[in-house]
């Protein structure tokens, strides 16, 4: 047995509230940690499903469409809302430009 402590109780009275003290502090810490961890699981379960499809608006009056987008694409700016599949093809049909990271025609088959 290591007797390196001190040989009076008072430093030993003083010493285990030292360590009382940064047990609980490490126990808050733990806590906060696993509380942190637990919402951002929650967060990942309660995520939204991603869209299939997203248009990308436009600046200014009526916010227009100016391109379509694969609803996983990268390259999509922060403008967006989600459109089903059939608005999609409407809007590329309709002349909306067409990513070109993503590629939404050829994935509707929407022929030039």
């Amino acid at each position: 047995m290591f007797d390196d402590l001190p040989p009076d109780l008072a430093r030993l009275l003083t010493l285990r509230v030292w360590h009382a003290m940064w047990v609980q502090r490490i126990d808050a810490k733990i806590a906060a940690l696993r509380k942190r961890e637990a919402e951002q699981e929650r967060g990942r379960t309660n995520r939204p499903a991603e869209p299939d499809w997203i248009v990308e608006l436009g600046i200014g009056n009526g916010r227009p469409p100016i391109e379509v987008h694969a609803g996983d694409c990268y390259a999509a700016g922060k403008r967006r809302r989600a459109v089903p599949r059939d608005e999609a093809r409407r809007l590329l049909s309709s002349g909306v430009r067409a990513c070109a990271h993503c590629k939404p025609d050829t994935h509707l088959r929407i022929l030039d």
